[in-house]
């Protein structure tokens, strides 16, 4: 497929932004990259003869099989799955609490660390020689997998247990932004300070979590293997053919998901319920009528916000955005509807969890430029690419 090659040298006051920010950007298929799991002769060696545990979930395939199909038909001894939020071949809506079931297909116990445990115990642990992790991260702070990868490290540590990381591309891996986590504000959707954006593979960030002391999950380090990808690089927008988690059902959605995704913890709609989640944003009473959509009950969103009723808002669908994306959050959006609406109930308690600190909610309550809200995050920003970049695997 062609690539699309493009400058985005956009002046930007921070110098935070300038060292990660200004370059050249590819835009690249998804199967350009030849992932971690696709590597079969780099870690079968590693986990024949021994009982293995699998963290994985319905993106966890290899071409057009199941990495746990794949794994069976090499004869490898998997004793259990470990299933992340939205479970491992099903599709459950966001935050819908995933219970231990079996493999229909395989048999296989399923263990939820979506429900009653985020963390594997050591009983989950009994007769496991080693943990296999393939989960398709999308860069970006409060999506879930990179919590579910910190508490696999724990359990590892703790149990002297080996831990494969079959590296994955990060679509949203060629820059770095948003506001630095304040560990008041830990929690299963942001669990390690880094910023909302961190510009770091999945593997990558589990070296970092594993190496760096304020990062680790435990005092000890965990065995820990990457098996790393080939033909990627930190200059590259993935356009994703697989879908990460249900809702994220377009690359459109993904690249847009770290601006979008702080509607969340507002009374904004993020689009579940239509055809483009986390593509447009709207609500009931918003002034502008020129867009509109009705959220409807579906197969994965039962009971979307605002189910039935018009909201009008944007539409960030189309290729405007996309190709001339500037590298940082938008908070235009979310600082217009915010206007626009005076709502004194525009946040719910989760925005500050999601945004990682009370700071961004009061900043745009007291009506601060985005200009001057970014200034306050330049200290941290760069504290963290400092750390960031002793643990990159790829240019």
């Amino acid at each position: 497929m062609e690539i699309l090659f493009w400058i985005l040298c956009i002046v930007v006051n921070a110098s935070t932004y300038s060292q990660n920010n200004c370059k050249e950007i590819q835009v690249v298929d998804e199967h350009q990259i030849i992932k971690g799991n696709e590597q079969i002769h780099e870690y079968l060696p590693l986990i024949q003869n021994k009982k293995v545990a699998v963290v994985a979930n319905a993106c966890s395939y290899i071409k057009n099989k199941h990495l746990i199909d794949t794994l069976l038909s090499h004869n490898i001894h998997i004793t259990k799955i470990f299933a992340p939020e939205h479970g491992f071949r099903t599709t459950a809506d966001a935050g819908v609490k995933v219970s231990d079931s079996i493999d229909l297909k395989t048999g296989i116990p399923i263990i939820s660390l979506y429900g009653k445990k985020k963390a594997p115990s050591a009983k989950d642990l009994e007769n496991i020689d080693v943990i296999l992790f393939d989960l398709q991260d999308v860069g970006v702070r409060f999506y879930t997998y990179i919590s579910t990868l910190y508490y696999i490290l724990k359990s590892c540590a703790e149990n002297k247990i080996p831990l494969i990381v079959l590296d994955r591309p990060n679509p949203n891996g060629f820059y770095v932004d948003g506001p630095v986590l304040d560990t008041n504000y830990k929690s299963f959707v942001g669990v390690i300070p880094i910023p909302i954006v961190y510009g770091m593979t999945i593997g990558e960030l589990a070296r970092m979590m594993n190496n760096e002391p304020k990062f680790r999950p435990s005092s000890q380090k965990a065995d820990l293997t990457i098996i790393k990808l080939k033909n990627y690089s930190h200059n590259m927008m993935i356009k994703m053919q697989s879908v990460p988690s249900p809702n994220l059902n377009s690359w459109q959605s993904i690249i847009l998901y770290p601006s979008l995704g702080l509607f969340e913890g507002t009374i904004i709609s993020v689009g579940r319920g239509t055809e483009k989640p986390f593509q447009v944003i709207g609500h009931p009473d918003y002034p502008d009528k020129s867009f509109c959509f009705t959220p409807k009950s579906n197969a994965i969103s039962k009971n979307p916000k605002y189910k039935d009723k018009v909201c009008c808002g944007l539409d960030l669908s189309n290729d405007t955005y996309l190709f001339q994306h500037p590298q940082k959050i938008n908070l235009k959006w979310i600082i217009q509807f915010y206007k626009l609406l005076k709502n004194k109930k525009f946040f719910d308690k989760n925005f500050n969890y999601h945004a990682g600190n009370s700071e961004l909610q009061k900043d745009i309550t007291a009506g601060l430029s985005e200009d001057k809200i970014r200034k306050k995050w330049e200290k941290e920003l760069q504290e963290f690419q400092n750390i960031r970049k002793k643990y990159l695997l790829y240019e």
